[in-house]
């Protein structure tokens, strides 16, 4: 017997080979099956013009960054998003990030508060806390900032058919606090038509849904300053299966839609495009990660200086936070998923981000423990502090390879917005089911050259292990939580005034008929403890509810 294989006809036979040492015809490409070019040089930049096409950071048209300084000035929000069980539950875990040094608070809504369901609707069962933090009436978000100043925190609240009636309980909240509503600092999801598009939480038909987004417009741009009215997002988008290009553009396409809402309504673009977001995915393609987010600075700058007409420098700035993509996270190998989120953190911070999210190892099963969020909370700190790459903004800004991406990112977005303008604009094209299917073709092919192994998931497709057994602690949420939550509810309902509750509603089914801005009456149902299931009845029966066409 030979240490290097079995012996056999008195030959050792070769040592096996893992695949990587084998030949085998490799396809090298981006997410888009764009091929990318064993070399790239001079020529495959010669193009670019410095000052019209990159500037300086912190100048137009923002391409390598919105600051002159970025991270040597000031660095991006740290902001782990955190939302389970009861409002108890995440408060507890709020401080817990808090204390260990994160930022801003993000908050993860359970299924029935993102549906507009209160947790004792029927089809709330075995939902209730699970997947976030369950939100039914002001009295849970009076618990779940307890102890947090709102004047001094800023907190982004990922929620969107719903987005309206959370934005008023935190107003209310900050009132209780002492807190004037000029004051608040934050970001509400409140992105409507990725719903339609990727994630499907949508409740009522398109056009209503685009009239409650413009109506927390209107109102925070007079009376809630420093709050961000939507952050449009890319995230949703990415995790359904898109590409890069796909990601960008039709999250732009969406962002110039409200853009177009908000005109019509009667607005100045300088009076609400600064307070405009972005959430987008940082997945696995590390350069053609960055190269999108400097694509989506200048696209942003120039479509909002050339084709609006914006006068204010902060309307043309793409502001956007970042997430490490949930999907590219493994069940088998978990482990392997704290490099997977250090790469993608680094791509977003080298992208130039405001604000960043890192995912934590164990998502894949459960909502993340203490233990891996504050793993997903140090990969953020150790990026920021120990390896240098916060010293000077856009370090990458000049490789061809960098340069040549973004280009070619920038212009598969603008040739898919004009597609989505023949179709006539961005609900025309969901009506007929265009992203849609764009976003189902890219997630075939993926999957395709996973199978085919053109694409190697290290643990999954490759270097896996036989009888791996799951070596990290999982959070379960106990069934108490949501016995615990019905309590709750349930006392709400006999100690508030419930006169005052039916008042407040009709008030809102008037205002909402009238076709008049309805968060003036929405703040008002929050103070009077109207639930979250309560309002969106009452506009439920107003507006109707959206049954999408199958897509094939």
């Amino acid at each position: 017997m030979s240490k290097n294989g079995n012996m056999r006809n008195g030959k050792a036979d070769k040592p096996a080979q893992n695949s990587q040492s084998q030949e085998r015809e490799t396809k090298f490409m981006t997410t888009s099956s764009k091929p990318i070019d064993p070399l790239y040089k001079p020529e495959d930049v010669q193009h670019i013009d410095y000052q019209r096409d990159l500037g300086d950071p912190g100048d137009f048209p923002y391409t390598r960054g919105i600051h002159k300084n970025m991270y040597r000035g000031r660095l991006w929000t740290i902001r782990q998003f955190a939302g389970f069980g009861t409002a108890k539950d995440t408060n507890e875990r709020f401080q817990y990030l808090l204390k260990n040094g994160q930022m801003g608070l993000s908050v993860a809504f359970d299924l029935p508060t993102l549906m507009g369901r209160d947790s004792d609707d029927a089809l709330s069962e075995g939902e209730v806390g699970v997947c976030g933090v369950a939100i039914d009436s002001l009295a849970d978000m009076e618990v779940l900032f307890d102890g947090i100043p709102l004047d001094k925190v800023s907190t982004s609240m990922t929620i969107n058919s719903p987005a309206a009636i959370l934005l008023a309980f935190y107003i209310a909240v900050g009132e209780k606090q002492g807190v004037p509503q000029e004051q608040l600092m934050g970001t509400l999801q409140n992105d409507i038509l990725k719903e339609y598009i990727a994630q499907k939480e949508f409740i009522f038909p398109p056009e209503p849904s685009m009239k409650l987004v413009v109506d927390t417009i209107l109102y925070c741009t007079k009376h809630v300053p420093k709050w961000n009215t939507i952050s449009i997002s890319g995230y949703h988008i990415r995790e359904a299966g898109s590409t890069a290009a796909q990601e960008l553009a039709f999250t732009l396409s969406d962002g110039f839609a409200y853009v177009d809402a908000a005109i019509d309504a009667g607005m100045d673009v300088d009076e609400f495009a600064p307070r405009l977001s972005f959430f987008f995915n940082s997945h696995l393609d590390f350069f053609e990660e960055i190269a999108k987010f400097r694509a989506a600075r200048r696209i942003w700058a120039r479509h909002m200086r050339e084709r609006y007409a914006a006068k204010s420098e902060r309307s043309w700035k793409l502001r956007f936070h970042t997430q490490t993509a949930g999907c590219s996270l493994t069940g088998q190998q978990p482990i392997n998923n704290v490099m997977r989120t250090a790469f993608e953190a680094l791509a977003g911070v080298l992208g130039g981000t405001q604000s960043l999210h890192t995912n934590s190892l164990d998502e894949t099963w459960a909502l993340p423990t203490e233990k891996a969020a504050k793993i997903a909370l140090r990969t953020q700190q150790i990026i920021a502090h120990e390896i240098g790459v916060t010293n000077t903004p856009d370090p990458l800004a000049g490789s061809y390879f960098v340069e040549k991406l973004t280009d070619e990112i920038e212009a598969e977005a603008e040739a898919y917005f004009q597609k989505i303008n023949d179709l006539g604009g961005v609900i025309p094209a969901i009506k007929q089911g265009f992203q849609q299917r764009e976003i189902a073709t890219a997630a075939r092919r993926y999957q395709d050259e996973f199978e085919a192994k053109d694409r190697i998931i290290v643990g999954v497709n490759e270097y896996a292990e036989e009888n791996e057994k799951l070596e990290i602690p999982i959070l379960k949420i106990d069934q108490s939580v949501e016995k615990a939550q019905l309590e709750r509810l349930q006392q709400l309902r006999a100690s508030r005034d419930n006169g005052a509750v039916e008042a407040e509603l009709e008030r809102l089914r008037v205002d909402a008929l009238a076709n008049k801005n309805v968060m003036p009456a929405l703040i008002d149902c929050a103070k009077a403890y109207c639930t979250v299931g309560e309002m969106i009845g009452v506009l439920r029966e107003v507006y109707g509810t959206w049954v999408e066409e199958p897509v094939f």
